[in-house]
């Protein structure tokens, strides 16, 4: 047991990884939160968006705001949570929060930074929405409304992507009445592209290409799977309904960079062969993703 203990236990190279890869969302989370989204008043959801409100009511820094709700939220989670809350998630929310307040003490913005309120946007969603899909990928999430989540999850039977979607539209109504007709309408427009776009991104983050090669010899194709992409297969026998000849069937997932590897090498092998060739991002097993 101790054996399996350790061999489980992440590696320091991992590790470093993973942080360097929090340490790069945040900085691409704040990048696109303060520069495109506090200066342009877009208040489509999450706390941001609170943060945006309430400065418009009650004058104070959105960045003030923003701290101060996320170390609320994080007592909510401990409080409710406990030790099922997520130490990464912690650390995003803290770091987020810090680095938003240094901008604002080292980088003032006074305006946006261009005349054209539809880029901004642009980025607006972009940015957060790539780095919420960063993040999702290593386990971790950018907390503020994310933790009212956890909280719902662990203690009711709410639809909890209903329920967030519900206080994010009260967000993005309650822009269009402290703010310009123009604002709201931006803002309900990024409250309806940022989702399509998170899930655009953790799609093409975890892209796989699953092959079905119908051969006569599957062994030069194995062999190359082995030695050459450090991958394995399946190998099957199976009998065409037309002509009845035994084929040999080979299922097997690569990398996006490998399946050219070995698409390329099939043309030129067994250029007689038939590939199915699909995309997939929910492959689960060893070598890709784990179960957990």
């Amino acid at each position: 047991m101790q054996a399996k203990s350790e061999s489980a236990a992440p590696r320091p190279a991992a590790l470093l990884r993973d942080w360097a890869i929090l340490a790069l969302a945040v900085l691409v989370l704040d990048a696109g939160v303060y520069f495109f989204k506090f200066p342009n008043n877009f208040s489509f959801g999450g706390v941001t968006g609170i943060s945006i409100v309430l400065n418009r009511l009650i004058p104070w820094s959105a960045s003030s705001y923003n701290f101060a709700i996320n170390m609320l939220l994080l007592v909510v989670g401990f409080v409710f949570i406990g030790r099922d809350f997520g130490v990464k998630t912690v650390i995003v929310s803290v770091l987020s929060s810090t680095v938003l307040s240094l901008l604002e003490k080292f980088c003032p913005m006074s305006a946006p930074l261009t005349n054209e309120p539809v880029l901004e946007l642009i980025f607006a969603i972009v940015l957060p929405a790539v780095s919420a899909a960063i993040l999702f990928n290593v386990g971790a999430s950018g907390g503020g409304t994310d933790i009212i989540a956890m909280v719902l999850k662990k203690h009711t039977s709410l639809d909890i992507g209903k329920a967030l979607f519900c206080v994010d539209l009260l967000i993005t109504i309650g822009a269009c009445f402290v703010f310009d007709i123009q604002t709201g309408l931006f803002s309900f427009t990024g409250l309806m592209a940022k989702t399509l776009v998170i899930d655009g991104v953790i799609e093409n983050i975890n892209l796989c290409k699953y092959f079905t090669i119908i051969c006569e010899d599957p062994a030069p194709i194995c062999d190359f799977i082995h030695r050459q992409l450090n991958r394995s297969a399946t190998v099957f026998t199976a009998e065409g309904t037309y002509s009845h000849t035994p084929r040999k069937v080979i299922l097997t997932v690569m990398k996006r960079s490998q399946a050219v590897q070995l698409r390329n090498f099939i043309r030129r092998t067994e250029p007689h062969a038939f590939m199915m060739i699909t995309n997939s991002s929910e492959i689960i097993g060893k070598g890709f993703r784990g179960l957990n």
